[in-house]
């Protein structure tokens, strides 16, 4: 991975959750953005994965699965008679 450049942000929180997260940080060896850094990739990443799960949803809900279209996978996975 290259070198990204950054920005700074500001970001209002609260004390207590700074201190969890400054303790965190020490914890992990890590400074305090690339503890926000990587919590916000993650965030995101499981944000990406829920919407693409309800896509799915819709998606079955408007095309259930039947079963209608699998007969000839009865045939193709049965053993073959002796």
């Amino acid at each position: 991975m290259g070198y990204t450049p950054h920005v700074t942000v500001q970001i209002v929180i609260e004390e207590e959750l700074l201190r969890e997260a400054d303790a965190a940080a020490k914890k992990a060896n890590v400074n305090r953005s690339a503890l926000m850094r990587q919590a916000l990739r993650e965030h995101l990443k499981r944000q990406r994965r829920r919407e693409m799960e309800e896509q799915e949803r819709i998606g079955y809900e408007k095309f259930p699965d039947t079963g209608e279209d699998l007969p000839w996978l009865e045939n193709v996975a049965a053993w073959p008679e002796q």
